[in-house]
């Protein structure tokens, strides 16, 4: 599973390393130490935490609202897979992206919840990128 560096995390969170790190130094978001000492953040754990903000559970800056060129930066908060279609969840911030595409294009890009993916919007399709 992708772990997430606490800037990375901050990147995804919307919000400043400062804040990501004040937010695992008082236990809302799990953390554990590389080999080198960096903490981590499993995918998974902050996936869930971004869901939990976006419901509301934020801290004491405001989130970014606009986005650049269309495209959501985020974390795979959810895939779920059917025959021939899926459906994959994006939490950006703020924003949470639903697509809807074939099961083949999420095996072939390999997405899993807690793994960093950026949902690009075009009129009213959403497309996947994994990063």
């Amino acid at each position: 599973m992708q772990s997430y560096t606490i800037g990375q995390a901050a990147r995804l969170l919307g919000v400043s390393p400062d804040t990501a790190r004040r937010w695992a130094d008082a236990g809302r978001v799990a953390t554990h130490r590389d080999e080198s000492g960096r903490r981590l953040i499993d995918g998974r754990d902050l996936a869930a935490f971004s869901v939990e903000l976006a419901k509301g559970g934020g801290g004491e800056e405001e989130t970014p609202r606009t986005s650049v060129r269309n495209a959501f930066p985020g974390i795979v908060t959810a895939i779920k897979l059917g025959d021939v279609a899926a459906q994959v969840e994006i939490q950006a911030g703020p924003h949470r992206l639903v697509s809807l595409l074939t099961r083949e294009a999420v095996e072939e890009l390999g997405l899993e919840v807690g793994m960093e993916a950026t949902a690009r919007v075009k009129s009213t399709n959403v497309h996947i990128d994994r990063s």
